[in-house]
């Protein structure tokens, strides 16, 4: 079987127009939801494909074998789209297949036959994935391997919690990921795939990739991490394989000299230490020994075990104090005959949780109207106050309004009836869908007394409180937590979170900082509403205490 670099042909003026709808957009893997749309494009590709491979039969049998591989696929996929790219491999790989294997196939075809499929082909490739795109949906799932301690066999072998649509990757889908890593100059990513690669090449898997290409990574790899011996072990094993490659044999001389160089200076080191011992063993003995802090975790591990559903800090006397209710905000009107169930999630800072607070049918109206505005997620910069894109932030965003359906309205009127603040002066409804791992790392929703400019523009004061809806389930991952204080807030579709980042007396709630969880398996939708101080004054007077 032949291995393609694929992007997307298109045959017909529909798809031709679906397309250029694509190419206004960038930024692919930041977005399962738009991800959907190039499944749909692939599976026409993949019948027009195969219609030419009807008239050249006899000359392109290879690629009517991968063709039909394909239409299986694309066929699964179409059948539930958002459910096949909640998988982060399926997703990687419709990347990989939409970037580079269709390139190959154009090379291929450029030497036997037409120009009818090349020329449709060749013009299409414009609207398709990026290099960045490819690239960004690799870190994604190196990013879940970290997040989640997954072993790199897990990951290729798909078995992921809560997957409908398990998916094997292949020798090359693991060399790929290895070589993105190691042009991003990770050598520990790159052994971990290269490793893989090698474990499935040893294990018989057919691939066009050979052991020479692979073991040349991981030597280099192992090496660039301080282990010698281990990378003279592959690289001998390179050598049994091939005995003339140049590097290889220059890489044994190389590492030969630095093992034992490293031996003579460790015997040096030794006779050193048990000197130095001895002066230091009794200089302890004079010495009063110092009191130990405890130990601080930095922000990044909490972060990721609180994804894993690790270190949660509620203690079940805290839990014990924490109620749900029937709610409806001091008799509003509203609010009287059809009270909201209300839950606590956390005590401090205080987080709640709305039940059964948007309906389904408006959740479809919502990422209807989003869906052709998702454009790349931004964040405020703090120098400049003014919103910018960062890598700490993988997802697609809209903002929608009372304009654009009156449904927005209603909505912004639910959520004012509930946390009694005026709507007026609150940001427009910021619907997210997040992509491949999509995550938004730790942050603050307020602006700090450093950042003085950071809603300077608006006009309406700083965000004094967080609206958040759930509109889909997450299979696994996808959590909103909090880690200076140990929180963890799971999706649930049909339900919204609420909690105040401004104390009353307009200081900011810095236990508030929070992040969003990469997505392992799923399609993670939400939407926020950011409220802010102005038009509150009468409504959630100032508090005479800073922290109160």
């Amino acid at each position: 079987m032949l291995s393609f670099r694929m992007e997307l042909p298109c045959l017909c003026l529909l798809l031709l127009s679906c397309l250029q709808s694509l190419s206004a957009h960038n930024d692919f893997f930041t977005s399962i939801g738009q991800m959907t749309d190039l499944l749909y494009t692939e599976k026409d590709l993949v019948t027009s494909l195969k219609d030419y491979i009807k008239a050249e039969e006899n000359k392109l049998e290879q690629i009517k074998q991968w063709a039909d591989k394909l239409d299986s696929l694309t066929l699964t996929a179409t059948q539930d789209p958002e459910g096949f790219l909640g998988h982060p491999v399926n997703a990687f790989k419709l990347m990989k297949r939409l970037n580079t294997e269709w390139g190959n196939l154009e090379s291929l075809v450029l030497r036997d036959t037409t120009d009818g499929f090349i020329s449709n082909l060749t013009i299409q490739r414009q609207y398709f994935p990026t290099d960045e795109d490819q690239t960004g949906a690799a870190k994604a799932l190196l990013r879940l391997q970290d997040t989640y301690r997954l072993d790199a066999n897990t990951i290729s072998t798909g078995n992921l919690p809560g997957v409908k649509h398990k998916s094997h990757m292949t020798v090359e889908d693991c060399y790929e990921l290895g070589k993105i890593a190691y042009t991003d100059v990770d050598y520990y990513h790159t052994e971990l795939w290269m490793a893989q690669a090698l474990k499935q090449l040893d294990e018989g898997e057919e691939s066009t990739l050979d052991k020479v290409t692979v073991l040349d990574y991981l030597s280099y790899a192992i090496y660039q991490q301080g282990d010698l011996e281990r990378a003279l072990e592959y690289t001998k094993r390179l050598l049994e394989l091939d005995p003339e490659h140049q590097r290889a044999n220059g890489n044994l001389k190389y590492f030969q000299f630095q093992l034992e160089k490293q031996k003579k200076a460790e015997e040096d080191e030794t006779g050193t230490q048990k000197e130095r011992g001895k002066r230091e063993t009794t200089e302890k003995k004079k010495k009063k020994p110092k009191s130990v802090s405890g130990h601080q975790i930095p922000e990044r591990k909490k972060y990721e075990m609180l994804c894993r559903g690790e270190g949660i800090k509620l203690t079940p006397r805290r839990q014990s104090r924490l109620f749900c209710r029937y709610y409806n905000n001091n008799r509003n009107p509203r609010l009287l005959l059809a009270p909201i169930k209300q839950q606590d999630e956390w005590d401090r800072p205080y987080i709640v949780r709305y039940l059964d607070i948007i309906s389904d049918k408006e959740i479809e109206r919502i990422k209807h109207l989003a869906k052709p505005r998702l454009r790349r997620a931004t964040v405020h910069d703090p120098q400049t106050g003014k919103l910018t894109t960062a890598q700490y932030r993988v997802s697609k965003s809209a903002w929608l309004t009372g304009y654009d359906d009156p449904m927005i309205e209603t909505i912004n009127q639910r959520i004012e009836d509930l946390t009694g603040l005026e709507m007026d002066t609150a940001e427009e409804l910021q619907v997210a869908n997040y992509g491949v791992g999509g995550q938004y790392e730790p942050h603050f929703d307020f602006g700090r007394k450093d950042e003085p400019d950071a809603f300077k523009e608006l006009g309406t004061g700083n965000r004094i409180a967080t609206w958040l809806f759930y509109m889909s389930d997450v299979a696994a991952g996808g959590a909103t937590v909090f880690p200076d204080v140990g929180a963890a807030v799971w999706p649930q579709k049909g339900t919204a979170v609420f909690w105040y980042n401004l104390f009353a007396s307009g200081e900011g709630d810095y236990s508030t900082r929070h992040a969003a969880c990469p997505v392992l398996v799923g399609n993670k939708w939400v939407s926020n509403k950011w409220i802010h101080e102005r038009g509150q004054e009468w409504r959630r007077p100032c508090g005479l205490n800073e922290t109160e």
